[in-house]
C-alpha cells in the first residue's frame, strides 16, 4: 500500500479504532480488516475500551443517555492523533452530532469538537488523510456497491471506496441503479417503521439483483446485514461483505448472513 506523506500529520499516526457495536458483536473480521489496512498504511492502531457511540439512543430522542455515552467515548479516545471507524454511521454520529449534544456545556463542547475534528470513516481516512491510492489485495469477480446514507450525506464518502476498489486485482465494479438510495435500515427506523423499511429494502434488493454482480459491498454493517437478510429470504445467491474485508484481502470468513460451514469429523 502506498501513502503520501503529508506535513500536517505525524509520520506514523497513532489511530484509535472505533470498532462499533455491530462489528464487535456480529462481524469482528471487519475490525481486523480495518486494523490491517491502517497498519499497512503506516499507522499504529489501538482499540481502547469503548462503548456504543450513542446513535440508537440519539435517534430515539434520549439525549441524556446519548450524552452519557458520548462522554465515555470522548474520554476513551483522548490522546490519539486520529479516530477511525469502519462505519460512516458511527463516524457521522461522532463528527456531526456530538458537538451539538453539548451546546450548553462549553467544557464538554470543546472536547466534543476536538474529537469530531479528528474522527474519520475508514476509506475516507485512507484516501483523504493518508493519501492512499492503492491496496495490495485481489478479488476474483464483479462487485456492486451500496452508498450508506450517513457516510454519503454526512461525511461525503462516495469516491473513496471506489478509488481503493479500483486497485484490487481481479475486481470489477458494476454500479447498481440508485446506489445512493437508502437500504431501509436506518437503525431504530427499521424497528419503528418496519413496513416502510421493508418496502425500501425490497427496492434495494431488486437493484442489487439487476446489477448481476455476485457480491454486494458497503461500508456500514447495519446496512449490509439488512440487505443480506432480504437477499437471503428471497433466495438470491448474492454474497454480502464489508468493503474493508475485500480491500484488506481478508475474505476467508463466510459472507454476511451465510453462517459458518460445519466442520468435518
Amino acid at each position: 500500500m502506498s501513502a503520501v506523506q503529508f506535513q500536517d500529520r505525524p509520520a506514523k499516526p497513532r489511530v484509535g479504532l472505533f470498532v462499533t457495536c455491530l462489528v464487535d458483536l456480529m462481524r469482528p473480521s471487519v475490525g481486523f480488516a480495518a486494523v490491517k489496512l491502517l497498519e499497512d498504511a503506516g499507522c499504529t492502531v489501538e482499540a481502547p475500551v469503548q462503548t456504543c457511540c450513542g446513535q440508537p439512543a440519539y435517534n430515539s430522542g434520549d439525549r441524556g443517555t446519548t450524552r452519557d455515552l458520548a462522554m465515555q467515548v470522548i474520554e476513551a479516545f483522548q490522546g490519539f492523533d486520529y479516530v477511525v471507524a469502519p462505519s460512516g454511521s458511527c463516524a457521522g454520529m461522532i463528527k456531526a452530532h456530538y458537538p451539538e449534544l453539548f451546546e450548553e456545556d462549553p467544557n464538554w463542547r470543546a472536547k466534543a469538537d476536538a474529537l469530531a475534528a479528528k474522527t474519520h470513516e475508514l476509506t475516507s481516512f485512507l484516501v483523504d488523510v493518508l493519501g492512499v491510492t492503492r491496496v495490495e489485495a485481489s478479488f476474483d469477480g464483479a462487485v456492486t456497491y451500496h452508498d450508506s446514507c450517513s457516510g454519503l450525506r454526512e461525511l461525503k464518502v462516495k469516491a473513496q471506496p471506489r478509488k481503493l476498489l479500483a486497485s484490487v486485482e481481479g475486481l470489477t465494479l458494476v454500479e447498481m441503479k440508485d446506489s445512493d438510495v437508502c437500504c431501509g435500515f436506518g437503525g431504530t427506523f427499521a424497528v419503528k417503521y418496519s413496513d416502510i423499511s421493508g418496502a425500501i429494502v425490497d427496492a434495494k434488493a431488486r437493484n442489487v439483483e439487476e446489477a448481476h454482480a455476485p457480491t454486494l459491498l458497503a461500508g456500514d454493517l447495519g446496512c449490509l446485514m439488512n440487505m443480506a437478510g432480504k437477499l437471503s429470504r428471497d433466495g438470491k445467491p448474492v454474497q454480502v461483505r464489508h468493503v474493508a474485508e475485500v480491500l484488506a484481502g481478508m475474505t476467508d470468513e463466510p459472507p454476511i448472513g451465510a453462517g459458518k460451514q460445519p466442520r468435518g469429523p
